[in-house]
Order: structure tokens, then C-alpha cells, then sequence
């Protein structure tokens, strides 16, 4: 689904990514942590496709095609969705129209908003006054509503107390076919910086980056278990 190759990332003049290589086949969930600061957002930021992430080196590869130098858009329309850790407010925006764009159907829009009681919603502006919780759902309803084939997920758990915490894993659990057994088509890039996700979504490998570079993989619990425990420097031993 999604192929990176010796990705180097510069930001405002800045090197931040540093030979990056990760791989996600089709149907699979990976988890990323790090510390603040360690690149997470630039790398899912660069694979959306923002500007002012410039790819100095390498490639992005997505259901077989490069798509290092596509716009926004594009990679949208290709199958790619984001959901942003600190999303903006929409002033002028109502969520019924945005969820109606993402969906290309009105009835399906009112539809989801229901299925997750958010219906008192619609006819409100994208997240102006939503509490954290709130913010979240309004975010992973556009994405459900989109419905992509790979889902960048910037720490979902930021910000949302502990009552939201099993719906927003419930929509996530749902964006991601986590709720079927066979032939699970969906993919994704979790980025976690506590963790805590984890009690709600499962991930079949996770990565640790740090300063730019992915410095260990494997089984995303005995990660975050060795993270808890020994603190991330310890990941820099960890080999391949």
C-alpha cells in the first residue's frame, strides 16, 4: 500500500527527516512513537503532501505509483486521508457541508453523524467551540466519510478525556475495517506519543523515530512496554 525509500525531508531550511524506509502492506495498522520533536508530524505532513516540507532525497510510493511530487489534492482523490492532531476551525464552514463534500452524499453524511450522536453538530461551524473530544469525532467523521484507503493518524488520543477515548476508538477501529476479520483492505500510520491508543486500536508493527530516523521496530506493545519502562533512548540500541 504504502512504500518509503530514503526519505530526507527538509523544514524551513531545516533537515528533519533522515533516510526514512517503511513499508505498509494492504490491510495493516503501524503505530509510530517518539518524543516531541522527533519528526512524527513532518513525515505524515510530507506524505499528505503540505508545502513547506521539502523532499531533498527519495521517494514516496502509494498502490504502486510515486507520488512524491503530487499535490494535496491529488493524493486525496488517490485514496489518502489525514487526521490533523491540532485540527483548525472552519469559520463560515458548517460541518453538515463539509461531511456532505467528503461523502458526496448528503443522506450519507446525516447518516454517520447519527450513528456517532452527532447530529447537534451539523449545523455548526467545523469545530468552532468543540470541546477536545469533540474535535476529534468532527475530524475522524470527515475521514469516515471520505472513507480512504490509508489513514494518517496524528496522536488521536491528544486532548480527549477518558469517556471519548472508547468512541474515538470505536471510529477509528471502523476507518480501518478493525471491526471485520477477513479480507481488510484498509491501511494505516498511527502516531502515538503516550500510547494510550493502543487500549482501543490494535497495530500489527510499530516504529520508534527519533531525531529524523527510525531507529527500531516490532511488536507495537513490547515497544511501548520497553518505552515505559527504560524511556525512548534505550531504543537506540535496538537493531533491525
Amino acid at each position: 500500500m504504502l512504500k518509503i525509500q530514503d526519505l530526507w525531508v527538509d523544514v524551513h531550511g531545516k533537515e528533519v527527516l533522515k533516510g526514512i524506509n517503511l513499508e505498509i502492506g494492504k490491510g495493516e495498522t503501524h503505530c509510530l512513537f517518539g518524543k516531541n520533536g522527533s519528526g512524527k508530524t513532518t513525515l505524515l505532513m510530507t506524505l499528505m503532501g503540505f508545502e513547506g516540507y521539502r523532499v531533498k532525497h527519495g521517494n514516496i510510493i502509494f498502490k504502486g505509483e510515486d507520488i512524491t511530487n503530487l499535490p494535496v489534492n491529488e493524493r486525496a482523490e488517490m485514496g489518502i486521508g489525514l487526521s490533523f492532531q491540532r485540527p483548525p476551525t472552519l469559520r463560515g464552514v458548517k460541518l453538515r457541508d463539509l461531511l456532505t463534500i467528503c461523502a458526496k452524499d448528503a443522506d450519507r453524511a446525516v447518516s454517520l453523524a447519527l450513528s456517532y450522536g452527532f447530529e447537534d453538530f451539523l449545523d455548526r461551524e467545523v469545530n468552532l467551540g468543540f470541546s477536545g473530544g469533540e474535535i476529534k469525532k468532527s475530524e475522524l467523521l470527515q475521514l469516515l466519510a471520505q472513507d480512504p484507503d490509508f489513514t494518517l493518524l496524528d496522536e488521536p488520543e491528544s486532548g480527549v478525556d477518558v469517556e471519548n477515548l472508547n468512541v474515538i476508538g470505536e471510529m477509528i477501529k471502523k476507518l480501518l475495517q478493525k471491526d471485520i476479520h477477513r479480507n481488510r483492505t484498509k491501511s494505516g500510520l498511527i502516531i502515538t506519543h503516550t500510547g494510550f491508543i493502543l487500549n482501543y486500536v490494535t497495530a500489527d508493527k510499530g516504529h520508534v523515530m527519533l531525531d529524523g530516523k527510525i531507529m527500531c521496530q516490532g511488536n507495537p506493545l513490547e515497544i511501548f512496554e520497553g518505552i515505559q519502562k527504560y524511556g525512548y533512548q534505550e531504543c537506540v540500541k535496538c537493531q533491525f
